[in-house]
């Protein structure tokens, strides 16, 4: 199936580009339960789905066998995560050559996380430290995909301040970088600060929310504590004092989850990307309840 539009159509003057993260599920029924949630997903019309892709390698195949059967089964365009960790730039080369013959769209650029069980980011002999090196890899070699990387609104764990990690996202879009996807965040002051030094940054890609409706308080804790996403006072309080009763911590989420995106949408940004866990029920309660502008579909 040939590529029906480029990542860029996605966002313009009156759309909103919606987009969903899946992960590789790690049995059959997972990937049952998946495509189950996918469809009721897919009724609201996203721009496009992303897969993760594990560290090393981990679900290589798995990643490419996800993406190209929800662009078989629903004719969407797709993109695959690709990491730097555990990869030599031979290995990533590869693996592009092999996520070009399935005929995926677009690929998300990261450098990665240390692998479970270590604490920091090992470079790869032969390979790369920083996702941009992966972007210019992807634009001198592989120009036929276009290319998504992160955003981090309240920083990543590892930079030394927000200055400097906003200075490593301009290197990304600079290496040619078609759009950011940031990291979850629960307080909109702080992404929208963070899109304002963007663009005072020179930084003029599109930068589009993503955004993991609240549950589960102790899952979203573990979440928040790995990529240092701050939930605020009051929100979390709420969630707190519903400990126990599952049912009002997910109503809960989805209302705050709800007031993000409109209040997102009201500031113009460019899209909406979800983080479902595989899952359909937050996202589609969200959606379901709101009048977004015309997507890119």
């Amino acid at each position: 199936m040939a590529r029906t539009r480029r990542l860029l159509d996605n966002y313009g003057p009156g759309k909103i580009g919606l987009s969903f993260e899946l992960f590789p599920p790690k049995t059959p029924e997972g990937e049952t339960d998946l495509f189950q949630n996918l469809r009721e997903l897919v009724a609201f019309g996203p721009s496009f789905i992303t897969c993760t892709y594990g560290a090393g390698g981990s679900t290589r195949d798995k990643t490419l066998d996800i993406a190209g059967r929800v662009k078989r089964e629903f004719g969407l365009p797709v993109a695959s995560h690709l990491t730097c960790v555990g990869a030599t730039a031979d290995d990533l080369r590869q693996y592009l050559r092999e996520a070009r013959d399935r005929d995926i769209d677009y690929i998300v650029a990261l450098r990665g996380d240390p692998p479970k069980g270590e604490e920091a980011f090992r470079v790869t002999e032969g390979g790369y430290a920083y996702a941009c090196e992966l972007v210019g890899l992807l634009r001198a070699e592989f120009p036929e995909f276009d290319v998504a990387v992160a955003g981090y609104p309240e920083m990543h764990p590892e930079a030394v301040s927000l200055d400097a990690d906003i200075d490593n996202l301009k290197r990304k879009i600079d290496c040619g970088a078609d759009i950011v996807i940031t990291q979850l965040f629960y307080s909109n002051a702080r992404f929208l600060e963070f899109r304002d030094r963007c663009a005072g940054a020179g930084i003029n890609a599109p930068i589009v929310p993503g955004l993991l409706p609240v549950t589960n308080l102790t899952q979203v804790k573990r979440i928040t504590s790995m990529c240092g996403a701050h939930l605020p006072e009051e929100f979390q309080a709420r969630l707190e004092a519903s400990e126990g009763q599952p049912q009002e911590q997910f109503e809960i989420g989805v209302e705050h989850a709800s007031r993000q995106v409109e209040e997102l949408v009201r500031e113009g940004t460019p899209g909406v990307h979800f983080y479902v866990l595989n899952k359909s029920r937050a996202a589609a309660r969200i959606l379901g309840q709101m009048s977004l502008p015309e997507s890119a579909r």
